[in-house]
């Protein structure tokens, strides 16, 4: 099963998505080149966090023009499975593929810290396999996370259970103080209505290893292999 991770010109999260990806048996996740015009081939997408080229005008806003994001957006509406953590969420609703947007984070300052967020889905093809309430162990690492939507957009999401995960407390309340950028409604990670497109700005790539303080990570890629293996033995 075969994961594509994209690079961006500035990327830095990249290898970390690969080394995170080729840690599950029965994944290999390879390079694909923001200049690239295919996906053929691969049982799912990547969009990586840390940096792409663009970012000093707004983040992701350049980088949705690279040719590889035609192959992305062709993808995502043949129902491929697509993962945006950090810029590689800010490109996903830059390009229209996620709805809101990334702004600055209300503290005007980069956050880099250790959060925990609370999976609000159990039933998403991210998130199946986890009960809902649980609670995930993820980095944060930006200074634009904060998540914006209109009233009617946010309504949206909320009624068709698009918010996958929200920022919490130990404890799982959804506090302001467990809020590291000011997402409204606690907001961490959303996916499209046909549920195939998912973007949060924790990074559960750099969660997948004792080592780094969590595995929490592991579970999001876990999820997409199961719903992948399922897809499979429907095709079948």
């Amino acid at each position: 099963m075969k994961f594509a991770v994209i690079q961006f010109p500035g990327s830095n999260c990249d290898q970390d998505c690969v080394a995170a990806i080729n840690l599950i048996d029965g994944l290999e996740a390879a390079y694909v080149w923001h200049k690239e015009t295919s996906l053929r081939g691969f049982d799912a997408i990547v969009l990586p966090g840390g940096f792409a080229y663009g970012d000093y005008l707004r983040c992701g806003a350049i980088a949705r023009f690279s040719p590889i994001m035609k192959a992305v957006k062709s993808e995502a509406r043949a129902g491929k499975l697509i993962l945006g953590t950090c810029n590689g969420f800010q490109i996903l609703c830059e390009a229209g593929l996620l709805p809101g947007a990334l702004v600055r984070n209300r503290s005007l300052r980069f956050v880099c810290e250790m959060v925990t967020t609370r999976v609000e889905v159990t039933d998403s093809p991210f998130t199946n396999g986890i009960p809902e309430g649980s609670l995930l162990r993820l980095p944060v690492a930006h200074g634009e996370g904060c998540f914006f939507a209109d009233p009617k957009t946010l309504q949206e999401l909320n009624k068709n259970r698009q918010i996958l995960l929200r920022y919490a407390d130990a404890e799982g309340q959804t506090v302001p103080t467990a809020n590291p950028n000011g997402s409204i409604e606690n907001i961490a990670g959303i996916c499209n209505r046909e549920r195939n497109v998912f973007g949060l700005m924790p990074h559960p790539d750099r969660a997948c290893d004792v080592r780094l303080g969590s595995t929490d990570g592991l579970k999001i890629f876990q999820s997409m292999m199961r719903t992948i293996e399922a897809q499979r033995a429907r095709a079948a």
